[in-house]
This record gives structure tokens, C-alpha cells and sequence, in this order.
């Protein structure tokens, strides 16, 4: 492989190292390990924490699923991979 073809998968590896990272912190971190912190918030009258494990976190996982879209796009026209 080439220093180019290198390259692009370091980058891809990293985007999903955030990717994931996100992910974790989404899934076991607001609705695990911080929700004792974010029930002191209320959000329509119900706890954050109780909120975000019911419903943010579906919402956070489609935006997630969109920034990777866009930011994996933007990284094959970086590199030129992109599907023309």
C-alpha cells in the first residue's frame, strides 16, 4: 500500500475511534455512569438522565450515524475516493 492509501486509513481509523468514542459515551456514559449528575437537570419535567437513556440517546445515534456520513464523505474527497 502506498503512503496515500496509508494515509487514508489512518484517518478512517481515527474518525471511528470518535465515532465509537461518541458512541460509548452516548450509550454507557449519560445513560449509565453520569445519570446521577444529569437527574439534577429536568428536561419537560422528567430527570435528563432518566430522558436521555429513553429517548436522547436515540436522537444523539442518528445525528451520530449523519456527522459520520458527512465527515466520511468529506475525508474520501480528501483523498480522492470518493464515488463519482
Amino acid at each position: 500500500m502506498d503512503k496515500s492509501g496509508e494515509a487514508y486509513w489512518l484517518a478512517v481509523l481515527k474518525l471511528l475511534g470518535c465515532v465509537l468514542a461518541a458512541w460509548f459515551m452516548v450509550s454507557y456514559g449519560f445513560g449509565i455512569l453520569f445519570v446521577e449528575v444529569m437527574n439534577k437537570i429536568h428536561l419537560g419535567g422528567y430527570p435528563l438522565g432518566f430522558w436521555f437513556a429513553h429517548q436522547g440517546s436515540m436522537y444523539a445515534f442518528v445525528a451520530i450515524i449523519f456527522i459520520y456520513a458527512k465527515l466520511m464523505g468529506n475525508l474520501d474527497k480528501k483523498f480522492n475516493v470518493d464515488e463519482e
